[in-house]
């Protein structure tokens, strides 16, 4: 069996001198844009859209349904495989995309 102990020591003494040479770096550019008169703002991460977020995960979320009632659908029917995979896949999705658009139309009006 290998021993991977000097491989794992070496990736974590690389790891510690990128991240210490590669934050300094960050730094001082940092400094250097807020002596010039930047804006502070342009350091914070950027928001993320919840709305897409949402429909998403909720098309996702139908994919999934839809593969498990298309897998229930083919055991328990004499549909063929892509006939009952697919038809379910679209249906779910569909509706998990329909619900989203409902959900983030509720959210954009509160």
């Amino acid at each position: 069996m290998l021993d991977l102990t000097p491989v794992f020591v070496l990736a974590i003494i690389f790891g510690f001198l990128y991240g210490i040479i590669y934050l300094n770096i960050r730094r001082k550019e940092r400094m250097a844009l807020l002596e010039r008169g930047a804006d502070p703002a342009i350091f914070q991460p950027p928001q993320t859209d919840k709305i897409a977020s949402l429909r998403y995960g909720m098309l996702l979320i139908g994919l999934a349904i839809g593969i498990l009632m298309g897998n229930i659908l083919k055991v328990s029917t004499s549909l063929g495989t892509e006939t009952s995979y697919f038809s379910m896949v679209f249906l779910f999705g569909g509706i998990a995309l329909v619900l989203s658009y409902f959900i983030g139309k509720s959210i954009s009006k509160s």
